[in-house]
C-alpha cells in the first residue's frame, strides 16, 4: 500500500476478478471444479483453474471398474503362483520323506557341511550327526 502505482494495479485487478471468473466458468469445456486467484507478498497475481470433462463420473467409474478387474486378475495370478509353489513344496517334502524312509532302511546318511576350516566343519558335522540314529560303524568324508 506504500506504492500508489502498485495499489492502483491491485485495485483494478481485484475489481476485474468477478468478471474474469464468470468468463472462465462460461468458457470452460467440461465442468469447472476449482478457480482461485492469489496475490503474493510482492503484489503479483496468479490464477489456478482445474476442471473435468467427466462431470457425471462415467469415465472415472469405468476407470475404477477396470482397475478393480486388473487387481482381481493380479490376485488370481498370485494365488495360482502360491498354489503352484505350495504343490512344489509338498512334492519336495514327499520326496524328502521318501528318501528319509529309504535311508532308514539302508542305514546310509549324507550330511553336507560348508565352512572355512576343517576343525569347525568337523564340529558342525559331529553335532548334526548326533541327531541321526546311525549304525554301529559309521564314517564320513569332509570336502573343503
Amino acid at each position: 500500500m506504500n506504492d500508489p502505482e502498485k495499489a492502483k494495479y491491485l485495485e483494478e485487478n481485484l475489481a476485474a476478478i468477478p468478471d474474469c471468473a464468470k468468463s472462465a466458468v462460461n468458457g470452460c469445456l467440461g465442468t469447472l471444479t476449482n478457480l482461485s486467484y492469489k496475490v503474493d507478498e510482492n503484489g503479483n497475481i496468479s490464477v489456478a483453474i482445474s476442471g473435468t470433462n467427466d462431470p457425471d463420473g462415467k469415465i472415472a467409474k469405468e476407470n475404477a471398474e477396470r482397475k478393480v478387474k486388473e487387481n482381481r486378475e493380479k490376485e488370481e495370478k498370485v494365488k495360482e503362483k502360491r498354489a503352484a509353489k505350495k504343490a512344489e513344496e509338498e512334492k519336495a517334502a514327499k520326496q524328502c520323506a521318501e528318501k528319509s524312509a529309504e535311508r532308514k532302511e539302508t542305514g546310509d546318511y549324507t550330511l553336507s557341511i560348508t565352512g572355512n576350516d576343517v576343525k569347525s566343519m568337523t564340529q558342525s558335522l559331529v553335532a548334526e550327526s548326533v541327531s541321526i540314529s546311525a549304525p554301529d560303524r559309521s564314517s564320513f568324508d569332509i570336502k573343503a
